[in-house]
């Protein structure tokens, strides 16, 4: 069985190339940057996956103490940051409960903007990314304002319309804590001219009462995050496998433009593909999903190569496979891989 599926698997990548046009816009999203290159969320990160042609850099948003927006995988700032080097932060470091999950470390919301700006950046995943210590400690906490920024930059200097993806990173959490998300995000963008379903900014999240307060505040589109086990953190919907029903994503088209499933929800890494992303279309919904990673850790048996965790296996066949799946647009540590692979399947 497994030798039957890998055959057809490879025929389908090889397959011949889509129709004309097909592909045009179908859209490469840097996750967190060109993050398997650089420091995640730094702006060398976002600079050089637009060097690599990526359509959109994609900044996950919590909030600081005086409620500025910056970009940090996590408010848990412990591993992404050098703040366990500073002394004068040691008696910040706390232990709380985030969407039911206990995490002991430093939080985004117990600094101020000022404070954050003193700390940089270091490689999450340096077991995995060793080339990418040699960054650390060279780069700030960027703001989504300075995000906006390079954005805006990097579009005037290319002719390419850049855009940007963020993620609102628990904001219930964030809300119960005083500093709702919403309003200041929509205000924030529209602020920088862009409150529109033409404006090349998505919103993401895996919560839903986030998203449908913002479908309230804002015309920006909205992608509505699942994954492949568990529930929204607001329980909202009782599990993520309710929303990929038919009635289900119904229900999100109400609100959102697409849906960023975890890639595992169109194929699970044997068998076949699944519904998913044909009951999405169906619906009115784009699919956009996550996240295409050089490394074999995170690639499927059939596109790894040799056995090293850190090692790169075939990542371009991969997002190649899924572009035949018919998605309309992928996240990925390493843009100018998915960028080859878009151009390979046209």
């Amino acid at each position: 069985m497994r030798a039957f599926f890998l055959i057809a698997a490879l025929a389908l990548v090889g397959a011949a190339p889509a129709e004309e046009g097909e592909m045009r816009d179908v859209i490469v999203i840097a996750h967190r940057g060109a993050s398997g290159l650089r420091p995640e969320h730094t702006l060398a990160a976002y600079d050089l996956a637009i060097a690599q042609g990526a359509d959109f850099i994609e900044p996950d948003l919590v909030l600081t103490k005086d409620g500025v927006f910056v970009a940090r995988h996590e408010n848990d700032i412990t591993g992404t940051t050098d703040v366990a080097e500073h002394p004068e932060f040691a008696a910040r470091r706390a232990t709380k409960i985030i969407d039911g999950e206990n995490h002991t470390g430093w939080f985004t919301e117990d600094f101020t903007l000022a404070e954050l700006k003193t700390l940089r950046a270091k490689e999450r995943l340096p077991q995995l990314r060793p080339g990418n210590t040699r960054y650390d400690g060279r780069f700030e906490v960027p703001t989504l304002a300075e995000i906006i920024a390079l954005a805006k930059k990097r579009t005037a200097e290319t002719g390419r319309v850049i855009g940007i993806y963020p993620e609102t990173k628990h904001p219930s959490y964030f809300a119960a804590l005083g500093l709702p998300m919403e309003e200041k995000l929509a205000a924030e963008l529209r602020a920088a001219g862009w409150d529109s379903p033409a404006a090349p900014v998505f919103i993401q999240s895996f919560e839903v009462n986030n998203l449908k307060r913002l479908h309230q505040l804002t015309k920006i589109r909205l992608i509505q995050l699942m994954d492949a086990s568990g529930r929204p953190a607001d329980g909202a919907v009782a599990s993520y496998a309710a929303m990929t029903t038919p009635a289900g994503l119904r229900a999100i088209a109400a609100y959102a433009y697409g849906i960023g499933p975890n890639k595992a929800m169109i194929w699970p890494g044997k068998g076949d593909v699944t519904p998913l992303v044909e009951q999405a279309h169906a619906a009115g919904l784009r699919v956009h999903p996550w996240t295409f990673r050089a490394e074999n850790a995170f690639l499927p048996p059939l596109w790894q190569r040799g056995r090293a965790p850190e090692g790169h296996g075939d990542v371009g066949a991969e997002i190649g496979f899924y572009l035949q799946a018919g998605i309309d647009g992928f996240f990925t540590d390493f843009p100018a891989e998915g960028v080859r692979a878009r151009g390979a399947a046209r």
